[in-house]
């Protein structure tokens, strides 16, 4: 596996000056976003359980089923796997989430050998665990792989900020979005940091909701 790693804020920074050398839109992001954030965070089981968690609910309402998960052990696969749908409805999943925690735990994903894996494979096998999208694989290699060069195009903050920033029409669908992002290698997930930081500023400053 040869591909950048963000480990640290100077790999941001690094990325981020080589963006605006190359796009001025992005120079000009910059000076409003200031220095972008790390925003690395763990990886493994109970990260892509969590996801599952957050999944079409409100941020506090996560919370909420997190602590009664963590409280009854049931973060791990093989807890997971010792549960029935019933109990997993108990502590706070919905019926479809608590099939696909199952389907995580029994996935039996190699944690560890996807950190050698290309991002491309990284993605392929994580969609290929039901309740898993693009989107939550994408930012799974993003930001707990810390892969440089991953852009999830599905995100509709980025392509709010992309539509602004770019002076569009319209906002870009995905498709469009990866293709705008070709441009961007091998700093795909710098330019996502600094489109979000940009969402953040001009949403505050506008009144986007």
């Amino acid at each position: 596996m040869d591909e950048k790693l963000i480990e640290t804020e100077a790999d941001v920074a690094e990325g981020a000056a080589w963006l605006a050398a190359r796009e001025p839109r992005f120079a000009e992001a910059l000076l409003l976003t200031g220095p972008l954030p790390l925003r690395r965070r763990d990886g493994g089981f109970d990260a892509l359980l969590s996801a599952i968690v957050s999944q079409q609910i409100s941020v506090a309402a996560a919370r909420g089923v997190w602590a009664k998960l963590e409280a009854a052990g049931a973060i791990s696969a093989p807890r997971i796997l010792a549960l029935d749908t019933e109990d997993l409805r108990a502590l706070g999943l919905s019926k479809q989430k608590a099939g696909y925690a199952k389907a995580l735990a029994e996935s039996r994903i190699d944690f560890d050998d996807l950190r050698r894996q290309r991002a491309e494979t990284v993605v392929r096998e994580l969609t290929a665990v039901k309740g898993i999208g693009v989107w939550t694989a994408e930012i799974y290699a993003m930001f707990s792989l810390g892969r440089a060069d991953v852009f999830a195009a599905g995100d509709l903050a980025l392509q709010e900020g992309a539509k602004v920033l770019f002076g569009l029409d319209q906002r870009p669908k995905d498709k469009e979005l990866r293709i705008m992002a070709e441009a961007w290698r091998p700093w795909r997930a710098v330019a996502a940091r600094l489109l979000w930081a940009y969402y953040h500023v001009i949403k505050d400053r506008e009144g986007i909701s």
